[in-house]
């Protein structure tokens, strides 16, 4: 297959895994819901098919991954929110937010099972009943 057509669907790939988690977060009310977390996923991806591309062997993609970790800290910073009483809000978000770039890389390397499995074990972690309620 030519790198072009996986490419692309690397990039579905992505947008797909984090539209299911975006999904949960958008049922249980939260701000940022399918559409943020599908377009973080595929903006990742897409950021680390254009660097392998791009810049083949002769660049260190691993660059890429740390600007796609740092950048995206931002993004979840957006997310928490300090309300009166010391009582913090949107810490759960800003994590999906986070790992759905790190699915994001993954399938935009090409590790479509270990893609998979995460956007799994996050979907399991958060439809899991709280234990301090």
């Amino acid at each position: 297959m030519p790198f072009e057509a996986e490419g692309i669907l690397r990039l579905l790939l992505a947008a797909a895994l984090g539209a299911a988690v975006g999904y949960q977060r958008e049922k249980v009310g939260k701000p940022a819901g399918f559409r943020t977390h599908s377009l973080i996923s595929f903006g990742a991806a897409l950021f680390t098919i254009a660097s392998i591309q791009a810049f083949g062997v002769s660049a260190d993609p691993s660059r890429v991954a740390a600007g796609i970790v740092t950048g995206i800290g931002f993004l979840g910073a957006g997310a928490i929110i300090h309300r009166e009483g010391g009582i913090v809000e949107g810490l759960t978000t800003a994590a999906t937010i986070w790992s759905v770039a790190a699915i994001g890389l993954a399938a935009g390397t090409g590790l479509y099972l270990i893609a998979v499995a995460a956007t799994a074990i996050i979907l399991l972690v958060l439809f899991l009943p709280h234990p301090m309620r």
